[in-house]
């Protein structure tokens, strides 16, 4: 499967080496050699162990926990295929971290989403591969090719299959609006919203509720689950509105920080939906959690971005 940069090679990072095999299966390839050690200071060394000068090079590692372990990995590995005179390098990101800051809220704050990308690009990556950002205009901080690509259809797909009758789409919040809006339209559901307010950094209480959630069973969709605060939150006011205690959450990313997974184990939630873009350990998975393998999705996009075909269709 040969293209006009080359041979496809496919390196993994340490931060989800799992999602590198199943993605390189798909594609009947094997992942290339890397080693990837660490000096006695904690500094991170890589080298290359295969010829990889021309090659088609793709990296698949999402900045995840431990994110500056992760994502000074990612550059490094960047470098080094830079250096190694790859013919194109593309960075594969399942999971774009410091993605929070896309914009500056308040006075002397960074815009860190922006800062990564400027590292990724300057450490040597010619084309992102992502799965839904936190924020989308993070894509417009790139110079160069973003391909951006959405777990929508995966949660939709799966949803399908459960009995949904008398079923809502809730967003969480304000910002969850757009995806929420775009899944009750797939499954063809009504949309009910929760407006919240900040009251911490990682805290917010809900303000109203906009749509009859009574005797419906709520169903949310997140791009990244963290604490659970707000899902927990969302969570309460359904339950006081006389929405049923059956509620299904989808999440892509299953970062699962802090008291997420106690606010996750409580009776009102029937099912928490996530992918594998971060891997989850053991300690973090509970009897409820399905994860959806975001594996076929990310390598039929290395494929198509290997032989120049258009990507575009699995962006729906």
């Amino acid at each position: 499967m040969d293209a006009g940069y080359g041979e496809l090679k496919i390196f993994c990072g340490t931060a989800n080496p799992a999602l590198g095999e199943e993605i390189a299966a798909y594609l009947s390839v094997s992942l290339g050699k890397v080693g990837i050690t660490r000096f006695a200071d904690g500094e991170i060394y890589v080298r290359f162990e295969e010829n990889a000068r021309g090659v088609d090079a793709f990296v698949v590692q999402p900045t995840c926990h431990p994110v500056n372990e992760t994502l000074m990995e990612l550059l490094i590995m960047l470098d080094a295929l830079r250096r190694a005179s790859a013919g194109r390098i593309t960075a594969v990101m399942p999971y774009y971290g410091y993605a929070r800051k896309d914009k500056k809220d308040a006075p002397r704050e960074p815009i860190t989403g922006r800062l990564v990308a400027d590292l990724v690009i300057s450490a040597g990556a010619n084309r992102v591969l992502t799965v839904d950002l936190h924020a989308g205009q993070i894509e417009g901080f790139f110079n160069i090719p973003v391909d951006h690509l959405r777990a929508m259809p995966l949660f939709a797909d799966y949803l399908r299959e459960k009995d949904l009758r008398n079923a809502i789409v809730v967003a969480a919040d304000d910002g969850a609006v757009k995806r929420s809006k775009q899944l009750a339209d797939r499954l063809d559901l009504p949309l009910a919203i929760i407006f919240q307010r900040r009251v911490g950094a990682d805290a917010k209480e809900p303000v109203e509720i906009v749509g009859d959630v009574e005797g419906m069973v709520p169903v949310m969709i997140e791009d990244v689950i963290d604490t659970a605060g707000t899902l927990s939150g969302a969570i309460d006011v359904l339950v006081r509105k006389g929405a049923r205690p059956e509620v299904y959450i989808c999440g892509t990313h299953a970062v699962f920080a802090g008291q997420a997974r106690q606010r996750l184990d409580r009776p009102e939630i029937r099912e928490v939906v996530v992918t594998n873009t971060v891997p989850l350990p053991p300690e973090k998975i509970l009897p409820k959690v399905t994860v959806l393998s975001a594996a076929p999705l990310l390598a039929e996009a290395i494929r198509r971005i290997h032989l120049n075909q258009s990507v575009s269709m699995l962006f729906t």
